[in-house]
């Protein structure tokens, strides 16, 4: 693990993304993703949550290039990827574009690291595929009744399409600038978590994506089956994916609990070398 690694801005990380066409609810959708790492060493895929995406990994997937190959995309909806109308976002959706995207990429045996809704789709994943995740990182992330948090649900109403652009980017500041532990946010991570968001059809593809959220679809988990060696990074101090989650999950799966503390939801920022150490000693 790179103890000091690069920190590319949001425009230098989407150039460097690639595209793979996934099919899902029967639509042919363009998935965007970063892979990045020695080709044949392990893959290690970072999932995402929801209002961000595949950004939010900047400070952590690149710390780990030299060792495994980092596969980063971003979820469909969401950054890079098609954001067309008429498709379903929800996490049983996602974890179908997953399983295409590791069959596309020609993986076996994978590792995932998932934040938020990323690891409810990481959890469905692993409980359809047990013989192929080797190790279950789960970040602040949804499972069980866990979500959707009023935030995430009141974006998903039909007014945020047509939010005038200052208090829509007013609501992206409140999530990004204000959810953070210290008093000093980084403006690249706020402005670039932002980014996608204010392209034109940014608001319409935030509400599409709010509104697909479903607890069913992380209740109906069979989490008995799920056999990989699961960890816990958790940020101690989040209210809306609270660390008492974080501990039902490592007791259920036979997993470890890793409190950040000093960390909310972003955990990933508000902790990052804490976060990659961590991460490298559940990887290893």
């Amino acid at each position: 693990m790179n103890p000091d690694p690069p920190e590319p801005d949001h425009e230098a990380w989407s150039a460097a993304m690639s595209e793979t066409e996934v099919r899902v609810d029967g639509h042919d959708l363009t998935m965007a993703y970063r892979d990045e790492g020695p080709e044949d060493a392990h893959p290690v895929i970072f999932l995402h949550g929801i209002p961000t995406w595949s950004f939010l990994w900047r400070r952590i997937a690149p710390a780990f290039e030299d060792e495994y190959r980092a596969i980063v995309p971003d979820m469909l909806g969401y950054g890079e990827s098609d954001r067309r109308d008429s498709f379903d976002r929800s996490i049983r959706a996602q974890e179908d574009a997953l399983q295409e995207l590791i069959d596309d990429l020609g993986l076996g045996v994978v590792s995932l690291v998932a934040h938020d809704i990323g690891g409810g789709v990481a959890l469905r994943y692993a409980a359809h595929h047990p013989d192929r995740v080797e190790t279950l990182v789960l970040s602040n992330a949804v499972c069980y009744d866990s979500w959707p948090v009023e935030f995430v649900s009141e974006l998903g109403l039909p007014s945020t399409a047509e939010m005038d652009r200052g208090e829509f980017e007013g609501r992206l500041d409140f999530a990004f600038a204000d959810g953070l532990y210290g008093e000093d946010p980084d403006p690249e991570f706020v402005e670039g978590l932002k980014a996608p968001w204010l392209r034109e059809d940014g608001r319409r593809a935030l509400a599409r994506a709010a509104v697909a959220t479903n607890t069913n679809h992380t209740t109906e988990i069979d989490y008995d089956v799920i056999d990989s060696r699961t960890y816990c990074i958790w940020g101690a101090d989040d209210v809306m994916q609270p660390v008492a989650y974080g501990e039902r999950l490592a007791e259920d799966l036979g997993g470890e609990v890793v409190r950040l503390e000093d960390a909310y939801h972003w955990v990933v920022e508000d902790r990052p070398a804490g976060y990659r150490e961590a991460l490298a000693e559940a990887l290893a």
